[in-house]
């Protein structure tokens, strides 16, 4: 059995459980479709609590899907496919999408970039962090818009740039004066009775 062949068997597998259960299809569209909002969300709660912690946590998730983004465009260049509903008959199409090239995941690329980076940052607590990805991944195969080697790919490249990152960052002493500078300015705009930014 070709690769090829293997990722649209394993794409089959995925996508019909959208047909043998479809009482759950509402609950995967939201993962697949909607769950964006949330994570735009979380990012914002998470800036604006004003903690030192978490403002390095979100400038490590955003660095971190800038930098994955990066490496899933170079890796688009050499290799693409259409979305498995554009191909394949019979599929399973849950949500709208346009047909371009769809690999790597970016949205895969996006939740693993983020969430990973959380949890990095919040092991202890942020166990949804870790899952919240995975979820999604599937989540984009079964609703018909990704192949298992789009996801894949872009949940290691989500990985590997926030591994990346982790390290990375809190080297940079850049970083931290620019938050400082941010800090400063915004404090004259939003004064905060609660100095202990470090908590």
């Amino acid at each position: 059995m070709s690769f090829s062949q293997f990722n649209i068997d394993a794409f089959r597998l995925i996508n019909d459980l959208g047909k043998q259960y479809p009482y759950l299809n509402p609950v995967i569209v939201f993962l697949a479709d909607y769950m964006l909002y949330f994570l735009c969300l979380s990012i914002v709660v998470y800036w604006f609590t004003r903690t030192n912690q978490n403002r390095m946590m979100v400038i490590q998730a955003v660095l971190t899907f800038i930098f994955a983004e990066i490496l899933g465009r170079i890796a688009g260049q050499f290799h693409s496919h259409y979305q498995p509903f554009a191909v394949l008959p019979h599929v399973n199409k849950l949500i709208e999408h346009d047909i371009d090239n769809s690999f790597p995941s970016d949205h895969t690329i996006l939740f693993f970039s983020v969430c990973i980076s959380f949890w990095l940052v919040r092991k202890k607590s942020g166990w949804l962090w870790f899952v919240l990805p995975f979820c999604v991944a599937v989540s984009r195969i079964w609703v018909g818009v990704h192949y298992p080697i789009d996801v894949v790919t872009g949940a290691f490249l989500g990985v590997i740039s926030a591994l990346f990152v982790y390290w990375l960052v809190p080297k940079l002493s850049s970083i931290k004066q620019l938050l400082a500078l941010y800090e400063k300015m915004e404090q004259q705009v939003l004064p905060s009775k609660d100095k202990s930014k470090n908590l």
